[in-house]
């Protein structure tokens, strides 16, 4: 199966291409909308700027590949928070496919969320087999509020965190699957094993 890691100029390519490898994926990194529109899988990898990576995607015309898309699509940290309509991070638009704003932490603690947090499920579905109560890495200061989509949350300073999304075929993490170690790589086995049905 091959997995496109969307290229959009930032973030962390090449940690998350390791860890879908060794689940079994092709991956490839790429800004090519043609190797991004016949994927198995495109992941939009998280770290960097909701802006920066808006105008990326516009730039090199991965945005209309995107919202065209119904096949398996996978955000990670920045990448999931794209995915929604709207960003308190930028005055860009995001790319509209999953409903609903991502909003700025706004607590007593330290911001970003950065550092490992466990989270809890919600109900059962294929993706989140095992990893209930199981810790992730996290580094974030946006987020978005547990909605309709939302298989799994975490809790940070009294903010309830949307951790794990599925709307059908599109799906994202908050956390950073690729770093965080055994668990990172059931949530990717998880993955690969509902693609393959």
């Amino acid at each position: 199966m091959i997995a496109a890691i969307v290229n959009y100029g930032i973030g962390n390519l090449f940690s998350v291409k390791k860890g879908l490898e060794r689940v079994g994926f092709r991956a490839v990194i790429t800004k090519d909308p043609s190797t991004i529109r016949t994927a198995d899988l495109v992941v939009l990898p998280g770290v960097g700027s909701h802006k920066a990576a808006m105008i990326n995607m516009e730039r090199t015309r991965i945005v209309e590949v995107l919202r065209e898309r119904e096949d398996w699509t996978l955000g990670i940290c920045l990448g999931m928070q794209l995915l929604y309509e709207r960003s308190e991070e930028g005055e860009l638009e995001g790319l509209g496919i999953l409903p609903g704003n991502v909003i700025r932490l706004r607590v007593n603690a330290k911001v970003p969320h950065m550092g490992w947090n466990d989270i809890r499920t919600r109900g059962s579905h294929p993706i989140t087999e095992g990893l209930d109560g199981k810790y992730f890495y996290f580094a974030h200061s946006y987020y978005k509020e547990p909605d309709q989509y939302t298989l799994a949350e975490t809790e940070y300073e009294g903010a309830k965190i949307a951790s794990i999304v599925c709307k059908g075929k599109i799906c994202g993490t908050q956390f950073h699957p690729e770093k965080s170690y055994l668990n990172g790589r059931r949530f990717f086995k998880n993955l690969i094993s509902l693609m393959k049905g």
